[in-house]
């Protein structure tokens, strides 16, 4: 075969993953109610600023005391701490996790890592959720108003709020890994 193949488009990474790749148990890391459990919420939304009711959310974390845990199989926890976790937003664009607080990595900020994958997006989005009073050489050298994207917001009730927005005036800062395309 001598001529070239032309690259075929890209293809949105949506919408089936809201139906197939959510199970039971993937947005409770650790047990509702469990000594050091906190409740991680928000939720997503699109560029005018309407909820996405088919989003999935990822999380992944270090436990309380700044440990990344190194367990194979996230699918099945058996009670075990993996640091992962899988959420899919529902009707109303809202996701939940229950998980631990994470600490800081080698004394580094405490933060939840976040992938999100939505109708429309040509490959997921990373980005991160910052506890209140953490910082980082990455989140401090943000403009302020960036950095306040990835500031995660503390509830009355002690549940930690963290809300991202795909587009629009309050577009959420996205990462970009070296072999992640685009």
């Amino acid at each position: 075969m001598s001529e070239a193949i032309a690259p075929t488009p890209g293809q949105t990474v949506g919408p089936f993953f809201h139906d197939a790749l959510p199970y039971d148990g993937d947005s409770a890391l650790v047990p509702p109610g469990s000594a050091g459990a906190v409740r991680l919420h928000g939720t997503v939304y699109d560029g005018d600023g309407t909820p996405v009711p088919d989003a999935l959310i990822e999380i992944r974390q270090a436990d309380a005391a700044g440990r990344m845990p190194r367990v194979e199989g996230s699918l099945h926890r058996d009670g075990r701490f993996t640091g992962w976790g899988r959420s899919a937003t529902d009707a109303s664009g809202r996701y939940a996790f229950t998980t631990v607080v994470p600490g800081g990595v080698d004394g580094g900020a405490a933060f939840f890592a976040v992938t999100v994958f939505a109708r429309g997006l040509l490959d997921r989005l990373f980005t991160r959720a910052y506890l209140p009073g953490e910082s980082d050489a990455f989140l401090a050298g943000l403009p302020a108003a960036d950095a306040a994207t990835l500031q995660v917001a503390p509830d009355d009730d002690g549940a930690l709020r963290f809300d991202i927005y795909l587009q629009g005036e309050h577009e959420t800062v996205f990462l970009r890994y070296p072999r992640q395309g685009g």
